[in-house]
């Protein structure tokens, strides 16, 4: 499966590299997946009006998808910008990272919790699970206060996740790793996934189901 992937805020030319390194890393066997940089717009996701601005363009940009280069467009950020609108008008497949994580956890029975960078991540994460109808399954969304370059610095990131859940207290199954390009490590409290990594896992499980609806 030939994924495409566009980031929902401009990002330097070696932000891209990182994030598409990282993709190539995670794709499992059978699906390949390439990003895309967002031709304008926000350059981070500080407020609500600039998560509405990157959905807007998210989804002007995703239109464009050429439907005989790729079999499905995967949304590059945990907030599933536009998903909706995309299963509607788009011309592919559309996959979002949250609704297909939050879906798995929740189908198994799991008490989830959620951590994000910043209160407006935060708020529209937990409103992007409860629009997925999870939200009797999620404890809470937990702020980091943590800066858009600390999503490149793995230490500071996963320090910062460390800390806030052990403060948190909170008694849950699985914690969602509330950004899209931060490579997860384990905390000694619940399990931290990388919603990227098992969203990717999911989709290669699932791509015969796909190959099997062009024939």
């Amino acid at each position: 499966m030939r994924l495409r992937a566009i980031t929902p805020i401009v990002v330097p030319g070696d932000e891209l590299t990182r994030r598409q390194a990282r993709y190539s890393s995670l794709c499992p066997e059978g699906v390949t997946l390439h990003l895309d940089n967002l031709p304008s717009g926000p350059d981070r996701l500080e407020s609500e009006a600039q998560i509405r601005e990157s959905e807007r363009l998210v989804y002007e940009t995703a239109l464009s998808t050429d439907v005989d280069r790729y079999d499905g467009i995967f949304l590059d950020c945990v907030l599933d910008p536009a998903l909706e609108s995309l299963q509607s008008d788009g011309p592919l497949p559309v996959f979002g990272i949250t609704r297909l994580v939050s879906s798995y956890l929740a189908s198994m029975g799991m008490r989830m919790a959620a951590v994000a960078r910043n209160r407006a991540i935060a708020d529209e994460l937990a409103d992007r699970i409860e629009a997925a109808g999870w939200s009797d399954h999620l404890e809470g969304v937990v702020v980091l206060d943590l800066t858009l370059e600390d999503i490149a610095d793995t230490s500071r990131w996963n320090q910062a996740v460390a800390t806030c859940l052990s403060d948190a207290g909170l008694r849950v199954d699985a914690v969602i790793n509330g950004c899209s390009a931060v490579e997860v490590r384990p905390t000694d409290g619940p399990a931290v996934l990388d919603p990227t990594a098992l969203a990717l896992r999911l989709i290669g499980a699932g791509t015969d189901l796909f190959e099997s609806r062009g024939r």
